[in-house]
């Protein structure tokens, strides 16, 4: 019986990638229903005997408690966008610039959800979702009902790949019209319904909703040298990968191919919201390297947002936590991209100059990346007498005079103890990305402030239970739970506390950065320019704010406070040392290892300084060799690069 068990898992896994993956079923609907049942006779009858590969791991039937969180063994970043051609333009001429002969690779940007998957020795491990690049959610459970994720691949490979889950159109048509039959709320768009899906405890739904994927990238070293080989070894491996795409070392071809994919969208099978452009050669990849947001080598060219058209009612002037303050436009209600409307941005004061936007107008509102919503312009033909709007001349939080600097667009409030400022600070102090106080949210902030309870980050270390008690609404079981969570921040890796404090130009990855660098807070308030402006990724705007912000005496005593409250200025990580033995080298590694696993291998070298790369380039320093090189050995010859195999690396 294990071996027709072995059998069936065979045929029927095929018959799945030849209708899911391929398009061309070989058998039957009712042939395959046939093998599938006798399959979970025999898995009934023998339960010892259940293949890890088998197609019956895909039907839902586990209630999950929640989701784990992920740490990514390689980061995930985010694309910068782009909305015109001129912008392609300069993306061309910065990457001709050091690359004459490059080509491009133009692949459909799908509206989806990114995730990533991990296989070991051909067997997925683990799926799980993007979350801030660094750490996701484990969905490995949700991720084996998606048909075509192969539970386990033909070769006995470990890798890392990444891609987009999506539902089709046809699906979320279906999955709306049972919601409406059953009075539940629709899904605004199937992108909301896709990311719902993953995040569903109950397997089962996730298992009905016939999610869908298509990968496009070997996140872990591959021996490939472009992304167009990359995807062509994604597809044999079994995934599925989307074939309209084109390479091109021209931007005018890439232009054409965008304008005939912005006409054929609304026929897809499937949403998409742009086309994502990127360097094919994995080696000039890696010598263009990232910006500490997203990758030189990789645009991603958005189309026009849905555009309506809407009445100004009124406009809302906010106070931000670095004394900007933005207007908001009130408007009559439109429906744009699945979502009702009814506030918009208008940017800053020299944008409703030069748009001549007033209260009253009719304009036009998009959502500006299909995310927020904007006035776009005014239409004219219907203005009536409106007249020129007023721009205030003080905060409207605290009354203070309002700055318009000549090298700003924005309005800004220097008053440092304007209570609109100080309440957006903490919340975003206790936000996820920065100190992760659970339930310290802006209602509780507002209550805390009207209470004359904080005035500062530091005041929140002085909170007592009883303190929080005092709050309307809240009672001692809510009080002691957000009491413990302000307790548990303080042992927070110092690179969250960083970025916590808010400081202009410092976000998340930044603070990770520096804290790598410096070791704790201490230390960076007495680095100097030369020092932070080094670290690659950075440069000399964050240095010059962060110098700014450390030569203030109220920071300095912030500091003070926070590390007196049991605050932890320490970074968790692993500290690079200036002097390291490898400090500053890129190193990059290739065939198999025999006493050290790769991880084992790549933190060791990071550990020491080195910078750990999958590509062999002229930047490269030197090549860690194991058993069956193949073409980075090749290459590192070829270009004259030091090798090394693991005896070397065990010396270290």
């Amino acid at each position: 019986m294990k071996k027709r068990m072995k059998e069936l898992v065979g045929l029927l896994n095929r018959y799945a990638k030849e209708y899911y993956t391929e398009d061309s079923p070989s058998v039957s609907d009712s042939e395959y229903d046939r093998l599938y049942r006798e399959l979970v006779d025999l898995e009934k009858a023998y339960p010892d005997d259940i293949l890890a590969d088998s197609p019956t791991h895909r039907v839902g039937g586990l209630v999950l408690d929640g989701f784990e969180k992920y740490q990514h063994e390689y980061p995930l970043y985010s694309l910068q966008d782009a909305f015109s051609r001129a912008e392609l333009d300069e993306f061309d001429h910065r990457v001709k610039s050091v690359f004459p002969d490059a080509t491009y690779m133009a692949e459909l940007k799908i509206d989806g959800l990114s995730i990533s998957l991990i296989y070991e020795n051909g067997q997925l491990q683990v799926g799980a979702t993007r979350g801030d690049g660094l750490v996701g959610e484990n969905i490995t459970e949700n991720v084996k009902r998606v048909r075509d994720i192969p539970l386990q691949l033909e070769q006995p490979l470990t890798i890392t790949v990444r891609g987009e889950c999506y539902l089709p159109r046809a699906s979320f048509d279906r999955i709306n019209e049972e919601r409406r039959e059953n009075g539940e709320q629709e899904f605004a768009n199937p992108r909301n319904a896709a990311a719902g899906t993953l995040r569903q405890l109950d397997t089962a739904v996730v298992a009905k909703r016939n999610l869908a994927t298509f990968l496009y990238q070997e996140a872990s070293p591959t021996g490939r040298a472009t992304q167009d080989e990359v995807l062509r070894e994604l597809q044999n491996y079994g995934f599925s990968v989307n074939n309209r795409r084109i390479t091109t070392p021209s931007m005018n071809e890439i232009w054409d191919f965008i304008q005939i994919i912005g006409q054929e969208r609304d026929s897809l099978a499937y949403d998409i919201d742009g086309v994502v452009i990127k360097v094919n050669s994995l080696a000039m990849q890696e010598e263009l390297g990232f910006t500490i947001k997203a990758p030189r080598w990789a645009i991603a060219y958005k189309f026009p947002a849905e555009e309506k058209e809407a009445e100004i009612l009124s406009v809302d002037w906010t106070v931000g936590r670095t004394g900007v303050v933005t207007p908001t436009a009130n408007l009559t209600p439109v429906q744009l991209a699945g979502t009702t409307v009814s506030r918009a941005t208008l940017h800053n004061v020299d944008y409703i100059a030069e748009k001549d936007i007033r209260i009253g107008d009719t304009v036009i509102v998009y959502k500006a990346g299909d995310i927020i919503p904007a006035v776009l312009k005014v239409v004219e033909e219907k203005r009536q007498q409106q007249k020129v709007m007023p721009i205030p001349s003080h905060c409207p939080s605290c009354g203070s005079d309002l700055l318009h600097f000549e090298d700003e667009v924005a309005l800004r409030c220097i008053n440092p103890v304007c209570p609109a400022q100080i309440k957006e600070r903490l919340a975003h102090f206790a936000s996820r990305d920065a100190m992760n106080i659970s339930g310290f949210g802006p209602a509780i902030v507002e209550k805390l402030f009207a209470a004359n309870l904080v005035h500062d980050v530091a005041d929140i270390y002085q909170l007592t239970v009883a303190d929080l008690m005092t709050l309307e609404g809240v009672k001692e079981k809510s009080a002691d739970k957000l009491y413990q969570a302000i307790q548990v921040s303080k042992a927070n890796s110092a690179e969250k506390l960083l970025f916590g404090l808010g400081i202009r130009h410092v976000g998340s990855k930044a603070s990770r950065l520096l804290l790598e660098k410096f070791g704790d807070l201490e230390s960076l308030e007495q680095a100097d320019f030369e020092a932070i402006s080094a670290i690659d990724g950075l440069g000399e705007v964050i240095a010059q704010s962060l110098r700014s912000y450390f030569a203030k005496e109220e920071a300095r005593k912030l500091l003070d406070e926070l590390k007196g409250y049991g605050v932890n200025l320490v970074y968790h990580g692993q500290k690079i040392e200036a002097d390291a033995e490898l400090s500053g080298l890129t190193i990059v590694l290739t065939g198999k290892l025999e006493r050290l696993t790769r991880n084992e291998a790549k933190e060791k070298l990071q550990n020491l300084g080195a910078k750990v790369t999958g590509s062999v380039s002229k930047k490269t320093d030197i090549v860690v060799a194991g058993s069956d090189a193949g073409s980075k050995l090749d290459k590192a010859q070829a270009l004259g690069i030091r090798v090394e195999n693991e005896d070397w690396l065990l010396g270290l």
